[in-house]
């Protein structure tokens, strides 16, 4: 009887088998491969090409509105409380409004940001918000415009993508509710938060590293530029808080490590690839918009619209990449809209504390890429 079940259940097996081989598509799906290293290092980003499709088309840029009429007539004089666009003309400033109602509240229409029986009024909160980020825009496209964004720049619809709030903002972690006595401490791990690729590495990495404008620029930096040590080092708990950052920024660029390393010599600069210092540059434009722009609003935006701690709602790579290792696949969106590409403020009516512009990174290697960290 023994035989009789082991010869049915390797009969099975086998026929089991055969019909998983014969009637399952083997073919590995086609690759899209993108080499961005040295022969032979490895360095290339490998996805599938249905996976680069579906991405492409979901950051695909606007078309820009048709250019404004020219005209002479300046907003500030014609309109009443214009504060960031007061030297723009009319046209320009009407074709602006246009375009942002479009790229952030399409549904909702001007109503979202104003009173429409009476425009110059600024009880709504979303309009001191959306004049803010005015000004933030304009900052990014001018003095960030060298290390990181390039000539492309960005526009409300970098972030918003049709939403009056971005799909992609993060607030501090609260973490789990815990007993008191003699429990352990989870050390800001185990939560399998999306922000560090639903590992269990620490989930709270964006608020230490992003939020805080004067971080010490060596804080992300654990590994060792020594072949032996010469100083007492930092803990693996760093070392961990450092990797969830990389896997945030690897997930909201879609690339892998490669993309900016070598991990043959990970920590070399000498190594590395030009994006790696778009990365360096990119952490402290991060920093600079949390720092100087959301945060100040803290007061402005309602309770709803605040975190479990009562933050503010503040931006990661993801916001503006979201998914891509180019915003909106690197289309140009700027050069349509030059009122966004520097300060078109008044001495009076600019921020009483403007953000710093940023300075060049000091002690640079033989190749243009900042000071490792």
């Amino acid at each position: 009887m023994k035989t009789f079940f082991a010869v049915l259940g390797a009969s099975i097996a086998f026929f089991l088998t055969v019909a998983m081989v014969g009637l399952t598509d083997w073919d590995r799906p086609p690759l899209a491969v993108q080499q961005n290293g040295f022969r032979g290092t490895a360095m290339a980003q490998v996805h599938t090409r249905e996976a680069v499709e579906d991405t492409r088309d979901a950051n695909l840029a606007p078309a820009p509105a048709d250019p404004a009429e020219p005209g002479e007539e300046l907003a500030g004089t014609t309109y009443e409380n214009v504060q960031v666009l007061k030297n723009v003309s009319v046209n320009e400033f009407n074709r602006l409004m246009a375009s942002m109602t479009e790229w952030v509240s399409p549904e909702q229409g001007c109503t979202y940001c104003h009173n429409t029986e009476n425009m110059a009024d600024d009880s709504l909160y979303q309009k001191k918000v959306a004049r803010r980020m005015l000004q933030m825009t304009q900052h990014i496209n001018s003095s960030w415009k060298e290390n990181h964004v390039g000539g492309a720049g960005v526009t409300c619809y970098t972030c918003h993508r049709g939403q009056p709030v971005p799909a992609n903002i993060w607030f501090t972690q609260p973490g789990p509710n815990r007993p008191g006595g003699f429990i352990a401490r989870n050390n800001g791990q185990n939560m399998a938060a999306p922000s560090v690729g639903l590992a269990s590495l620490p989930y709270d990495t964006l608020t230490e590293y992003l939020a805080d404008k004067t971080i010490d620029n060596n804080a992300i930096r654990v590994n060792a530029t020594t072949a032996l040590p010469t100083t007492k080092g930092k803990p693996i708990q760093d070392a961990e808080k450092t990797y969830g950052l990389m896997i945030h920024m690897s997930e909201g660029l879609g690339v892998n490590c490669t993309f900016c390393h070598n991990t043959r010599a990970i920590s070399n600069w000498s190594q590395s690839t030009p994006q790696r210092t778009t990365a360096w540059h990119g952490i402290r434009m991060v920093r600079d918009i949390n720092g100087n722009y959301l945060e100040p609003l803290l007061s402005t935006f309602p309770p709803n619209r605040l975190g479990a701690l009562g933050d503010v709602p503040k931006v990661n790579c993801t916001t503006c990449h979201n998914g891509v290792s180019k915003p909106l696949n690197g289309a140009n969106v700027i050069d349509a809209y030059p009122e966004l590409a520097k300060s078109t403020e008044t001495a009076s009516a600019a921020d009483p504390n403007p953000p710093v512009t940023p300075s060049p990174v000091p002690d640079q290697p033989a190749m243009p890429v900042p000071t490792p960290q």
